[in-house]
């Protein structure tokens, strides 16, 4: 087991394991990234949401495409309609948050909910349909590298790689307006394109992520690399820069786990192992761990001692 893991975290267990590895590191570099400013924002439920509306059009998807005569398993095409059930689910959430009088909150649960009920009826029909080869459709709820093609892994990898391109050109008007909408405005960012494009780019990270991770976890590859970094740092581009390497780091060991442990599913490896850096951060973190400010008050009070011994 320990020479397979190290030979997977070295790229050499092969072309196909190193491709996975690679674009599992990728993965987490863009989700990382943009979960930073996802939270900053305070879209955290927005992305679940999103994540969970993907269900559904993987179902549809994959019978239009046995419909037309295919076996219903291009990830293209799968990822297509997730991202268009997404998007719809979106739609549906600002309508319900701008004309009832539902909060945020509620109404992405309601949305969720739906959605995600929706979605396994949907696939559970498809099973039972016995057409096109259904088989695997249900890892895109807890992620499955073990099927994983070589053009699936380059589309992961590629798209990641897109993700942060644009993440690099967009960060300013990103940063100002999730920290100060109203002074983004005065100066000159246009606040509304900036949530729209950080939306796009988290519903990327989303549907890269639903063949590595699973669409109930790449809500915590998003999140958990980002929070563990806001407790090293206050600086958005620091913290930006941290998780993503968090969650480059999680992607790659996550995924030489999952071939050194054949039984080990690669999403819910690298999911602990985020959790993992999240509890060491906790811990030891300088200025916001248990442990700095454990020692903080220890010498606040051996101050205050020694003022009122000199008093």
């Amino acid at each position: 087991m320990t020479d397979a893991l190290l030979q997977a975290l070295l790229f050499q267990a092969g072309y196909n394991a190193a491709l996975v590895s690679l674009g599992a590191a990728l993965l987490g570099l863009a989700a990382g990234a943009v979960g930073a400013f996802t939270t900053l924002r305070r879209r955290a439920l927005t992305s679940d949401a999103m994540a969970h509306a993907t269900l559904p059009g993987i179902g549809i998807a994959f019978l239009l495409m046995t419909a037309a005569g295919g076996d219903g398993r291009s990830l293209p095409i799968l990822l297509v309609g997730a991202g268009l059930s997404a998007v719809l689910g979106l739609v549906l959430l600002q309508r319900l948050t701008d004309t009832t009088r539902l909060t945020e909150d509620t109404a992405t649960g309601a949305i969720l909910s739906s959605f995600y009920g929706a979605g396994v009826v949907l696939l559970t029909v498809i099973q039972n349909l016995s057409i096109g080869r259904p088989a695997g459709l249900e890892g895109f709820l807890l992620g499955s590298t073990a099927g994983m093609l070589r053009a699936d892994a380059l589309l992961i990898a590629g798209g990641g790689a897109v993700i942060l391109g644009l993440l690099a050109l967009l960060r300013r008007p990103l940063a100002m307006t999730a920290f100060d909408p109203a002074h983004a405005r005065l100066m000159g960012v246009n606040t509304r394109a900036a949530d729209m494009a950080l939306l796009l780019l988290t519903l990327a990270c989303v549907l890269l992520g639903l063949r590595v991770v699973g669409l109930i976890l790449i809500v915590a590859l998003l999140i958990t690399p980002a929070l563990t970094a806001r407790l090293w740092s206050n600086r958005i581009g620091v913290v930006a820069l941290l998780a993503g390497a968090i969650g480059a780091v999680a992607g790659h060991v996550g995924a030489a786990l999952s071939f050194a442990l054949p039984d080990l599913p690669t999403g819910p490896a690298i999911v602990l192992i985020t959790f993992t850096a999240f509890l060491a951060s906790v811990l030891l973190a300088p200025g916001r761990g248990v442990i700095a400010r454990a020692l903080a008050r220890v010498r606040l009070a051996r101050g205050l001692r020694k003022g009122g011994a000199r008093a």
